[in-house]
Order: C-alpha cells, then structure tokens, then sequence
C-alpha cells in the first residue's frame, strides 16, 4: 500500500473525517491551505467547471484530467468522485490510481434513476479487483435521492459483500435516521452536509465516519461569480465583493 493510500485508510480510524469537496486544482489548494486533511472531488463541481451539466455531461476522459490537475496540486490523500464508474468502472479506477487518488465515491444511480443493487455490486468488485487495497470504496447509494427511502440497509450489506469500504448515503440530514443508519449499516457511514444539517460535532456525537459537503462549496462560488459581475455590469457597483 502507498503512503497516501495507508494516510487515507487510517484518516477513516479517527472519525469523523472532514472532507471539503473541490473541483478544480485552484479550490483543492485553497482546500488543503484551510488546513483539511484530505481532499473529496464533487462530480458536479467538476462538471460545472467544465461546462457540462452534472449527471451525464462528464466523460472518463475529462473526469480523470481534472482529477490529475487536482492530485498535482495538493500533497493531503485525494479521493475521486466517479459517478456511476463511467461504463468500463475498470478503466475508470485505473485511471484514478494513475491520477494519483487513492479513494473513490461510486453510486448506485444512473441518470437519476436507481440501479438494481446486485448491478451496483458488480461495479464495486471490478473497483476492487481492479485497484486492490490501496483504494478506499465509497460506496454511494441514492435511495434517498432517487427511490423511496427504503431499501438503504439491504443495499448496504450487499455493497459490503462486494468489497466496499464505506456506505455513503446523499440526502440524509435528520438525527434519527442518521443514527438508524449508523446502527443497521455493515458498513461505517458517510453522509453530505450542507445548511440545516447536524454540526460536524453532533454527527461524530451520532457515530458517523465520514463527512462530506458535496457541490455546496461549488455552488456557493459561482453564485458569488454570478451576483458580482450581476452587479458590476448592471450598477457598476462591487458591494457583493465588499460583504464577503
């Protein structure tokens, strides 16, 4: 196992594991000069900075490019958001490890709509098969995005059977069924945090692993992008720039 990859593994033994989402080389470095340990790449923030919609405007090709800019960039454990693996989730992952990352998130959706969970199993193996130890599987399941809530624990042992590592699960921010998770899952939980959810404190408090904030920190950028040069092209004022 790399140092990188032991760094990552062990960063998961003292919980919880703050990981702030970037999207381009520039945020990783700003990420990592904030004092994070390591970094998670959002799909979407990538996409975005692309110029492609999220879900289904990134390819391998462009997704594994900005990942190498971002491992270049830092020296903290990278972990790689890979949507649903990109098609041939083998190439994906080897990609990855060439890129320099040694984590990956992998979801069980496809274009919005839930996958079949033995589907998703098959992905997680030849993630496995094809990095072995020296990668940290993230294994996300949308059931709280896309399905009807139900179904998250039965997912999760199935992921855990393939060779996942972890159980992320987008969508969750009340404390009961955090805990309810937390309890019932084989794996240790990851979950997206944005405004209105549990503090960093109060999920560690719940005994969740991992913690993540998904495109927030994306979104928030270009919104400020967005009301400034708003204000600067209709008032030729800069207050928006002054308030931050």
């Amino acid at each position: 196992m790399n140092d990188l990859a032991r760094r990552f593994r062990d960063l998961h033994k003292q919980p919880p594991l703050v990981l702030p989402n970037a999207w381009d080389a520039g945020s990783a470095r700003a990420i990592e000069a904030a004092g994070a340990t390591a970094i998670a790449t959002t799909s979407a923030g990538v996409a975005w900075a692309a110029g492609v919609d999220d879900a289904g405007g990134l390819n391998r090709k462009s997704a594994i490019a900005a990942l190498r800019a971002i491992c270049a960039a830092v020296s903290v454990p990278v972990t790689a958001d890979i949507e649903a693996g990109y098609g041939d989730v083998a190439a994906t992952v080897a990609g990855v490890i060439e890129a320099g990352a040694v984590g990956i998130n992998l979801e069980d959706s496809t274009a919005r709509v839930l996958d079949d969970p033995l589907v998703h199993a098959e992905r997680i193996k030849a993630a496995r098969a094809a990095a072995g130890i020296d990668l940290v599987i993230n294994a996300r399941t949308d059931t709280h995005l896309f399905g009807d809530r139900t179904g998250t624990v039965k997912r999760a042992k199935i992921y855990a059977d393939a060779g996942a590592d972890l159980l992320f699960v987008p969508g969750v921010v009340d404390a009961p069924t955090i805990a309810e998770l937390v309890r019932e899952s084989p794996l240790p939980l990851n979950v997206m945090v944005g405004p209105g959810a549990p503090t960093v404190a109060e999920l560690a408090d719940l005994g969740v692993v991992r913690i993540s904030i998904g495109p927030a920190i994306t979104s928030a950028a270009y919104d400020l992008a967005t009301a400034a040069a708003k204000e600067l092209l209709t008032s030729g004022t800069y207050t928006t720039l002054a308030a931050r």
